[in-house]
């Protein structure tokens, strides 16, 4: 199988995960900020807006005693860029885009190496039309406003409007 790639995605590997959580999915769902958690049972995803929270979670991950990264390489835990795939040498998964429906949608996605499923996973309520993979923008860190306006908090994530094309994101 395969899990949804957006924004900053930590990618960890399920077994990994559970051994570090002595196997209490629960507990490692405690310390998960968002609503963006997906699992396919051989990789977990969860998924940032801006790297300052990506770095936060990877360091509660490596608390409990997972490793992010080893002589240049990615071991337990793999960041996963939306638009341009790992952001580290990792051995252990595959990056690319998928086509999610017959209408042509596609997603970036993640899988473990090896696996044979090509079904794709996503968090909970995900519909394509409301998705940073059928709407995104990158703002540069250190620009004020990229051309967003905070609108609301809905259902775990911040709702922007580009200033720039009238959409909500």
């Amino acid at each position: 199988m395969a899990v949804l790639i957006e924004a900053i995605s930590v990618v960890v590997k399920a077994d990994s995960l559970l051994k570090s959580f002595n196997g209490n999915w629960e507990a490692f769902k405690e310390i998960v900020p968002n609503q963006t958690l997906c699992a396919d049972n051989e990789i977990v995803r969860v998924g940032f807006m801006t790297p300052t929270d990506v770095e936060s979670f990877i360091n509660k991950l490596e608390k409990q005693g997972l490793v992010f990264i080893r002589n240049g390489d990615s071991v337990d835990i793999c960041v996963v860029d939306q638009l341009k795939g790992p952001t580290v040498k990792c051995s252990w998964i595959e990056y690319g885009h998928i086509s999610m429906s017959n209408a042509g949608h596609r997603v970036a996605a993640c899988r473990l190496v090896g696996s044979k499923l090509m079904q794709v996973v996503t968090p909970p309520g995900w519909v394509y039309e409301k998705s940073l993979s059928s709407s995104y923008g990158y703002v540069p860190t250190g620009h004020k406003d990229g051309g967003l306006k905070y609108l609301r908090h809905e259902d775990g994530l911040d709702v922007y409007l580009n200033t720039l094309t009238g959409a909500e994101v």
